[in-house]
């Protein structure tokens, strides 16, 4: 089953109003306000963000990726042990995945430090969790579907002997 066209537009800039959603996608306004209230109400849609360019924007905040390898649970497999992490605070997205770990868990903090005390302090702690390998962001060039554009150089780079 694909995606409402609705919810892919509003995917891709919750700004709109209901009335340019309506136009664009050639539907009355009341019933564009009728299904987002209803997917608000039944968490279908929970929430909106603005995508930022954290380097414009002066953050220091340091990010990371950390995979997870897990001991499944009888009966439960993955799903309480990933719950149990999602609800860290450091936690911002937590996704069950294929391929050699289990979790990939981002995380951001204030200092490569803070980061690694969540590590090794909180995550690692937790029975079940067989081991982590954490990798820090250094540079993001497209998150969410939107490029962090970058001036590309002109041409080719002159060589010199």
């Amino acid at each position: 089953m694909s995606v409402d066209p609705l919810l892919q537009l509003l995917s891709q800039k919750a700004r709109y109003s209901h009335k340019e959603i309506a136009d664009i996608l050639q539907l009355d306004e009341k019933l564009v306000s009728e299904k987002v209230a209803a997917w608000e109400k039944d968490a279908t849609i929970l929430g909106y963000h603005a995508v930022i360019d954290h380097e414009q924007a002066g953050c220091t905040r340091v990010g990371a990726f950390i995979e997870v390898k897990l001991t499944p649970e009888r009966g439960g497999g993955f799903d309480r042990l990933a719950m149990r992490i999602a609800r860290f605070e450091q936690v911002e997205a937590c996704y069950l995945t294929s391929g050699g770990y289990d979790l990939m868990v981002t995380v951001e903090g204030s200092s490569l430090r803070e980061v690694a005390r969540f590590v090794s302090e909180k995550l690692s702690t937790i029975d079940g969790v067989l081991s982590t390998a954490t990798h820090f962001r250094l540079k993001a060039y497209k998150e969410h579907g939107f490029l962090f554009e970058q001036e590309e150089p002109e041409g080719r780079l002159v060589v010199s002997p």
